[in-house]
């Protein structure tokens, strides 16, 4: 056993289980919990860690996020079932998601190999310029420090242990301490093994991970505030990513919080788009509404469109499909039981209509999908039906016109996305909206739906507040490198002193005078 493993290990015997998702029953053995002296062992072996971790060259580290995967692979089918037994996702979902939690891994390795993220700039000397001469100036981005990141409950393989903001903080030069999500400590500790392996493969620096285990608010409070942390990644509810925020920003030294939280991400059906295709809109709707159960966080929880008979075929198209909705095991019970306070106060208000539900499950924790609907006046008198339902939940706004649109679209909360379902006649009404959705939401969609985010270099997985707290970031593509860099200029510095990437004698991607060389 290493260092870092001795001073990983739980050392509070009470314990807490594994949770059969469906059954709700303790699987397994205990799983000891960690404490707060635990919290800061992690934090100081990773702080330990950051100089030597951070000065690995770049094939170095772009083989250490490949070796993940790698290891991550190799667990095989046990992984996936325990992540299926803790979550209640299907299996197709879970073996879809470790290929993308692996597929991220080499993405940020194939960056870190190119060198771009390090964004060196140079500004040779002008010391002839008048009336006053320039000095040398050189510029790069350097790793943050230590990196928070708490795992997700709807995605315990690409936004936990070794997800997104895990693989973009070990590729921007951080170590990480992972607060694995309770509801699946024992997918997350299969996936920790398998980092901690890649770490001794490529002898890595002792500390460079850390994974803590506990069903507690107590670790996820402690691990903000202790002062070598630098970063914070969170995907989870808003009032989780609000503590957080509050904890950071209250230390001596404040960090940033990257935490993504909530967004009912709006689909707008557009006038020509409803005519030539309502019955089609209405079912594809429901898929995307129910799938994982709504449990993503770019589920359609919004529906605008302008009122007419043309509306009137997509709803029905809509409840049809909904009445064949089956029930799925939501995540924890927790969830389970927001979402149908959720749903409650939805179909009591005295200004919503219930369309239609889904089927009801004979389970525990079982979701029962629903569609709601209300005009635009109504949603505008009341903001609370702009809130988030997390789950197979989405509500119908009718617009009388464009202006009524629009509106509600300028009332409504910053969203992680935005949907457009149009055709070419849709074209000009389309462009008039688009200038008020660039505004609200981190990605405009045109004919699809907003279930599904692509790991690519082109992705954006944020948006304004609340769906994300920095709303200039992105947890998803190889931007996400981003939060966890800043940049230092180096003035009139002799070679010598210079890191090696902004000597002159290296081929690392450039700007020489703004112009790239």
């Amino acid at each position: 056993m290493t260092d870092a493993q001795t001073r990983e290990r739980p050392t509070d015997t009470a314990g807490f289980f594994s949770i059969d998702s469906t059954t709700g029953q303790p699987v397994g053995d205990a799983f000891a919990v960690h404490d707060v002296a635990a919290v800061a062992a992690a934090c100081a072996a990773a702080e330990a860690a950051f100089d030597a971790y951070r000065a690995t060259d770049n094939d170095a580290r772009a083989a250490f996020l490949e070796r993940i995967g790698d290891e991550i692979v190799a667990i095989g089918d046990v992984l996936i079932e325990t992540a299926m037994r803790e979550s209640g996702l299907p299996r197709a979902r879970l073996e879809g998601e470790r290929g993308r939690t692996v597929g991220q891994l080499k993405l940020f390795a194939g960056v870190v190999r190119r060198g771009g993220w390090m964004g060196v700039r140079i500004d040779p000397a002008l010391p002839d310029r008048a009336p006053l001469p320039r000095p040398d100036l050189r510029l790069r981005m350097i790793p943050l420090g230590p990196v928070a990141v708490f795992g997700a409950s709807n995605f315990p393989l690409a936004f936990s242990t070794a997800g997104g903001d895990t693989a973009s903080a070990l590729a921007a030069g951080c170590p990480v301490v992972v607060k694995g999500h309770p509801a699946h400590p024992a997918t997350g500790a299969l996936v920790a093994d398998a980092i901690r392996k890649a770490v001794v493969a490529c002898g890595m620096p002792d500390g460079v991970f850390g994974h803590l285990v506990g069903p507690g608010n107590d670790l996820g409070a402690a691990l903000v505030q202790d002062p070598r942390i630098a970063a914070v990644g969170f995907t989870g509810s808003r009032s989780g990513g609000l503590a957080l925020v509050k904890l950071a920003q209250a230390r001596a030294v404040p960090i940033p919080v990257y935490a993504e939280m909530s967004s009912i991400n709006p689909v707008l059906l557009l006038p020509e788009a409803l005519a030539a295709r309502a019955d089609a809109l209405g079912t594809a709707f429901v898929g995307s509404l129910t799938m994982g159960a709504g449990q993503f966080c770019t589920n359609p929880g919004l529906v605008l469109a302008i009122d007419g008979a043309d509306l009137d075929v997509f709803v029905v198209a809509a409840a049809k499909a909904m009445a064949e909705a089956g029930a799925a095991t939501m995540l924890t019970g927790g969830i389970h039981a927001a979402y149908e306070k959720g749903v409650a106060a939805l179909s009591g208000h005295g200004a919503v209509k219930t369309v239609a539900q889904g089927k009801v499950g004979e389970g525990i924790a079982q979701g029962q999908a629903a569609l709601f609907e209300t005009t635009a006046s109504q949603f505008l008198a009341d903001t609370a039906l702009g809130h988030e339902v997390f789950g197979a939940s989405s509500l119908l706004v009718r617009c009388r016109d464009e202006a009524e649109m629009r509106a509600v679209l300028i009332a409504a909360e910053g969203q992680l996305t935005a949907t457009l379902q149009m055709d070419m006649g849709d074209t000009d009404l389309a462009a008039r909206l688009i200038p008020v959705l660039e505004r609200k939401a981190g990605r405009i969609l045109a004919n699809g739906w907003p279930t599904g985010v692509e790991v690519a270099h082109a992705m954006v997985h944020g948006g304004p507040f609340p769906a994300t707290s920095d709303g200039r970031t992105t947890s998803v593509g190889s931007l996400a490198i981003d939060r966890f860099l800043r940049p230092v200029s180096y003035q009139n510095l002799s070679a010598a002193l210079l890191p090696a990437v902004l000597r002159d004698d290296t081929d690392a991607p450039r700007l020489i005078d703004g112009v790239p060389a």
